[in-house]
């Protein structure tokens, strides 16, 4: 293992895991993507929101440096296996929504792992979200209420997602998948 980052295979062999798992319900939020946005465009941070989870868990169970980013980027290309249309889109929100989480937890100096500080990422990630989306899907032109709705989902959508992928990297913690993979911050 290089003592400079700390990705190991097994680290590599995680994320890996993790990616493949998140994936796969990225490209399923790629297909629903289209339904919403044709039906329900003011819902869309609910399906948008369900990718910072490749992040929040490798970071929830990994706790390094660059474990959100490189999850983040093969959970995308493992969407796009299965939305091949939205491959740049999967990889735009992945090098954008890793970025976040690892700059917030760089922040910190990867020593914090308080679900406070995830909430933190999911709240800019959800703002940013929110301004991108409200002008690409034409947000302005929904019903004052519609509007309203979207801009509350698409901050608490990553919000919400964050608290599941929590869980679920608690969970995998619980289970022995971080033994000797935490650094000892």
């Amino acid at each position: 293992m290089s003592s400079a980052s700390g990705l190991s295979t097994r680290v590599l062999l995680v994320c890996a895991a993790i990616g493949v798992g998140t994936g796969l319900l990225g490209g399923a939020a790629g297909w629903l993507t289209l339904v919403v946005l044709a039906g329900a465009p003011w819902a869309y941070g609910l399906v948008l929101g369900s990718h910072v989870l490749p992040g929040i868990v490798a970071q929830q169970v990994v706790r390094r440096p660059w474990v959100a980013l490189i999850t983040h980027v093969l959970a995308a290309l493992v969407a796009s296996a299965t939305a091949p249309q939205w491959t740049f889109r999967f990889l735009g929100t992945a090098l954008l929504f890793g970025g976040i989480q690892e700059a917030v937890a760089a922040l910190t100096r990867y020593r914090s792992w308080a679900p406070a500080r995830f909430s933190v990422s999911a709240v800019i990630i959800g703002l940013v979200v929110a301004v991108a989306v409200w002008f690409a899907a034409d947000i302005a032109s929904l019903t004052p209420v519609a509007r309203i709705a979207y801009l509350v989902i698409g901050v608490v959508g990553p919000v919400a997602w964050t608290a599941v992928g929590l869980s679920v990297g608690a969970g995998l913690r619980r289970a022995g998948v971080a033994r000797g993979l935490s650094s000892s911050r």
